[in-house]
């Protein structure tokens, strides 16, 4: 008799590993698929805030993020080219820790609770049947079929045969997407801040991580650096050549090797999608602008908002049509502030001149900094 499994998450990231690890807590037989293999690293901020440690205790996963060491961050200074760096606290102590160390240890904690994990395992396709879902997959040449009761999908921008809505990845227009570039680095002495360096044709920021190293993470237009050095460490040279601060910030600095990512097209004006056949999870469903550094928050608490409804639905107390609904409207009121204030935030920082003004206001104002970071920000929950 073929084994159903009831519940299937797509993509092992933040948000599919702690899926995975709620619904198995629950006592509910899953596996979860990537396609790539684990530890490695990824674009990312790298940057815990405040909500995301008060989600990560009522998810049970606190003390072991904690046991990683991660940097104690306090504040954020934003930094022009010219001009004083605005300061700004944050409402709590958050956390700086590498995405190939946090990675591993939510998997560690999903299959201790009893998820079958599948990395390097590609899912070509998922198709709707009698008792679910059939998704087939591909693993080192060798193709697969699973059935289970439902499926989650938590694989970022990445489509997978059966999402009807998604746009494939080599069909987005390289018109008004940018590119993400990471990479560790030694020498750098932080002091529990996060810096934002602003220039012409995106940001990067320096954030502190566990055993002393720093994370460089920029997010940069495509079209603004068409003609630089398309390697990693080469844009983010490039980058610096057009902010003498940051210059002068890293010209100490070195690299670490092996800690090199890149992801691109990172498409900003994709539009939230909640559902899709089924529930999709932190970027499947929406992509927070990075500035606001709450994408790991963001994952988080898609999962405190999906995983009820999904346990509901396996026991049989709701409908499919009814998790759609309600999981989709949870979406929509959880996220509609903080994705306006976001772009909004975007869009005017890539406007020439306008990110002096909105600083040289900051400034005078007290107050309106706070105000601005509050509103693209997830409110406290007592999920």
């Amino acid at each position: 008799m073929t084994h159903i499994y009831d519940a299937a998450v797509i993509g092992a990231g933040i948000a599919g590993s702690v899926m995975a690890k709620s619904l198995a807590d629950h006592g509910w037989d899953t596996v979860l698929f990537d396609r790539k293999t684990f530890p490695r690293h990824k674009v990312c901020g790298e940057f815990l805030s405040p909500e995301s440690l008060a989600m990560l205790k009522k998810l049970g996963l606190r003390e072991a993020v904690a046991a990683l060491k991660p940097s104690a961050i306090k504040r954020t200074s934003l930094i022009l080219s010219r001009g004083k760096p605005l300061e700004i606290a944050l409402p709590g102590i958050a956390w700086g820790i590498s995405r190939y160390q946090l990675d591993a240890t939510l998997h560690q904690a999903a299959l201790r609770a009893g998820v079958q994990l599948q990395t390097e395992t590609t899912v070509m396709s998922v198709k709707p049947g009698e008792q679910g879902y059939l998704i087939t997959t591909k693993q080192r040449g060798v193709v697969h079929e699973y059935q289970v009761r439902a499926v989650i999908a938590a694989c970022g921008a990445t489509a997978v045969s059966g999402l009807q809505s998604q746009t494939p990845r080599d069909a987005i227009s390289i018109k008004g997407a940018h590119l993400g570039v990471k990479s560790h680095y030694t020498g750098l002495n932080m002091d529990g801040v996060v810096e934002l360096y602003f220039f012409e044709g995106g940001y990067l920021g320096l954030s502190p991580i566990e055993d002393g190293f720093v994370n460089v993470a920029a997010l940069l237009e495509r079209e603004a650096f068409l003609k630089t050095d398309k390697s990693i460490l080469g844009l983010i040279e490039a980058a610096c050549a057009r902010h003498s601060k940051l210059s002068d910030r890293l010209s100490s600095a070195q690299p670490v090797a092996g800690t090199q990512a890149a992801v691109a097209p990172v498409q900003l004006t994709r539009k939230p999608l909640a559902w899709d056949m089924f529930p999709r999870l932190g970027d499947a469903a929406m992509m927070l602008p990075p500035l606001c550094g709450d994408g790991m928050s963001m994952a988080l608490r898609s999962v405190m908002l999906c995983a009820p409804f999904a346990s509901r639905y396996l026991k049989g107390q709701i409908s499919l049509v009814e998790w759609e609904r309600d999981y989709t409207g949870a979406i929509h009121r959880e996220f509609k502030g903080p994705l306006k204030w976001g772009h909004r935030l975007q869009g005017m920082l890539a406007v020439p001149y306008l990110p002096s003004v909105m600083l040289a206001a900051a400034k005078f104002t007290p107050g309106l900094a706070d105000r601005f970071v509050q509103a693209t920000r997830l409110k406290e929950t007592e999920n």
